[in-house]
């Protein structure tokens, strides 16, 4: 349920209608925007006496929310969320870039990239730690020793650090050394796992699945923020379809229809939405023109040694041009780089 209130409605006011839903076992989250302050109620909604709530001082409406997905709506949450990681915020007008190798092989090669694209403007560090590889046989990731890299990568660049958590057992863990907390397309109706995350008070990447339709995309939001962390980064990065000449399908139709009913920034990974190199420059301009909030960009600088993902990753130089071709995309829709 929200609870509307007026423009002018005072604190105690506000706090007058949270202490009746708090009466009742029901959960709250107050969201303040710039004209009026909107008050959610969480759970059965009828223990609420709707008719109560009208008439009470500074009330402007009462309503149901229609979505099965309350907490990621924007019905509930009118204004776009930033969230703000050390400084670096997403979802705001300025784009954020991540960028940086498939999987942290060793020291030489996460330090070298991290300067790298550093130089360009990045503000975090993509690499993983663990890795869910299609083959058993395939790298797996370097575990805590790659997370120890990344922290030392902070060190030395200042750039924040998102990675993979793929088991409940690792979250303490990976939230020790990551700035955001990545939850892989593989993993995203794990609903342990997102229950898991869900309890920590750290930014939640949470990647599309490769078959997820939009509402369960937003329902797995859903699961993180119901445990009380609100800080839900969304990210579309390709699902399957007939097409055979791309690793995915890089689906932008989602992203304005995700603005459209969400208020949870998105950022668009288009190395694996289309697993092929030469396209992600162009599909990194698509994303940004169509609402993106960010990308999500691999970077090796030698990619044909990679452990992981090569066919995908571009080159510095590749990169560097990739950071200066999106400018005058970004400026065209209003937005800073």
């Amino acid at each position: 349920m929200i609870i509307v209130m007026k423009p002018r409605a005072t604190e105690k006011s506000i706090e007058r209608v949270v202490k009746k839903i708090e009466k009742t076992g029901m959960r709250v989250h107050v969201s303040k925007g710039t004209e009026r302050t909107i008050i959610g109620a969480i759970g059965d909604e009828r223990l609420l006496q709707q008719q109560q709530l009208r008439s009470t001082e500074g009330v402007e409406k009462v309503m149901s929310v229609l979505k099965p997905y309350r907490l990621a709506s924007r019905e509930f949450h009118p204004e776009n969320t930033i969230i703000d990681v050390g400084g670096v915020k997403i979802g705001g007008k300025k784009l954020v870039v991540m960028a940086g190798p498939c999987s942290v092989e060793n020291r030489k090669q996460i330090i070298t990239t991290a300067k790298l694209v550093k130089k360009t403007g990045v503000e975090i560090l993509r690499g993983g730690a663990f890795k869910p590889r299609t083959s058993p046989y395939d790298f797996q990731g370097l575990g805590e020793d790659g997370l120890k890299l990344l922290a030392e990568a902070r060190k030395l660049t200042g750039l924040k650090i998102v990675t993979e958590v793929m088991e409940t057992e690792d979250v303490a863990l990976v939230a020790r050394y990551a700035d955001i907390l990545q939850i892989g397309a593989r993993n995203m109706q794990n609903f342990k796992l997102l229950k898991a995350v869900g309890k920590i008070d750290k930014p939640i990447l949470l990647k599309r699945g490769m078959s997820a339709t939009l509402k369960e995309f937003l329902m797995s939001a859903e699961y993180i923020m119901s445990e009380g962390n609100h800080k839900v980064i969304l990210c579309e990065r390709g699902i399957r379809t007939f097409v055979e000449y791309t690793r995915n399908t890089l689906d932008l139709n989602i992203v304005p229809a995700i603005k459209k009913l969400s208020h949870l920034p998105v950022i668009v990974d288009p190395s694996h939405g289309t697993g092929e190199y030469e396209f992600v420059i162009p599909m990194s301009k698509a994303a940004i023109a169509c609402g993106a909030d960010g990308l999500m960009i691999e970077v090796h600088p030698n990619p044909e040694e990679a452990a992981s993902d090569g066919d995908q990753s571009l080159i510095p130089k590749r990169f560097e041009n990739l950071m200066r071709e999106i400018k005058p995309i970004a400026k065209a829709v209003k937005r800073d780089m």
